[in-house]
């Protein structure tokens, strides 16, 4: 198991497959014990991806001292110094999207492309729901409503409707799965990641970002809603593709993203397809309303969104489509 000694803290770090490098920075409570995760994904196939469980999580050391982003940003710089990558591609999902913004403003030299994924600049740009919300939440109504601001179809009458379903999602997210779960410091580090990420405000500083950027997001996601990657995408000056990843009406039957669907539900714990019947009380946005930014482009899958990003880290688009 790799470790390594990044600025103040033990790192615990993973290099997978071959190819073009990409750095991968995952989103809140990420720990690489869990999974499936990005490094199992059809991405390892083509690049060589390089993931570290970011600073009081996982594996990793948690000290209890107040975090900020640009530790976050400064923690990812040094472990690409750790192992020589000069620069990359980058790929940041939630809050590791948030990372990937900090990291590409204060260190451009070390950043070749971006992908910011399911993600927000704070700011007059919005913010991400505050996670930090629901930590002291009983821990059914926690899961509810964490459920709820994953995909915004699976509100509490769909919940009700659809209790087996509920299941398998709820046990993605079951605090007894948690590998780190009674180790020493995972609260307080977990706890220190969250105040670190309402903090998160890269609104005024986007126009420093000048690399190739996808922007991509969930259609359905209440997490990090699609006018919050509208927003980033419009901000950004730098050539980028928008591109939002809610699946319209389609003879085949495919997962219609909320939250970082594409990286992180099982095929098993699905939110409903989009030749389902929509969740009681809801009707999804018309796809005019929902994707009027993409500027006529069709909208993708699950499936199509993990093509677009493959083809977007290995430089293959460059002028605003992928």
């Amino acid at each position: 198991m790799p470790f390594v000694r990044l600025r103040d803290l033990r790192c615990y770090y993973e290099r997978k497959g071959e190819g073009p490098r990409v750095l991968v920075l995952s989103g809140t409570g990420g720990d690489l014990r869990k999974r499936p995760s990005l490094m199992d994904s059809p991405l390892a196939e083509r690049f060589e991806l390089l993931c570290h469980d970011q600073r009081g999580l996982g594996q990793s050391e948690r000290p209890d001292v107040p975090y900020s982003m640009a530790d976050y940003a400064e923690d990812a710089a040094a472990l690409l110094d750790a192992v020589e990558w000069p620069s990359c591609a980058v790929l940041g999902i939630s809050f590791g999207g948030m990372v990937a913004q900090e990291l590409a403003i204060r260190f451009p030299e070390r950043v070749e492309r971006l992908v910011l994924c399911c993600t927000a600049s704070g700011g007059e740009g919005g913010s991400s729901y505050p996670i930090h919300e629901l930590t002291d939440l009983p821990t059914e109504e926690r899961l509810a409503r964490f459920l709820e601001i994953q995909d915004r179809r699976l509100t509490p009458a769909w919940q009700a409707e659809h209790p087996d379903e509920v299941a398998r999602f709820r046990a993605l997210f079951d605090p007894a799965r948690d590998p780190g779960a009674g180790e020493p410091g995972r609260e307080a580090g977990a706890r220190r990641q969250l105040e670190a990420r309402a903090q998160h405000d890269t609104w005024d500083r986007l126009d420093r970002i000048a690399v190739p950027t996808l922007c991509c997001g969930g259609g359905y996601d209440n997490q990090a809603p699609p006018d919050r990657m509208q927003a980033l995408a419009r901000r950004i000056p730098a050539p980028k593709s928008n591109s939002s990843k809610a699946a319209t009406s389609s003879s085949s039957k495919t997962q219609a993203p909320g939250h970082a669907s594409p990286a992180s539900w099982p095929a098993k714990a699905r939110a409903p397809s989009t030749n389902e019947a929509p969740p009681t009380g809801t009707a999804p946005r018309p796809a005019a309303e929902t994707h009027r930014w993409q500027r006529g482009r069709s909208s993708a899958t699950a499936s199509e969104a993990q093509r677009r990003q493959r083809r977007w880290l290995g430089g293959r688009s460059s002028k605003g489509s992928c």
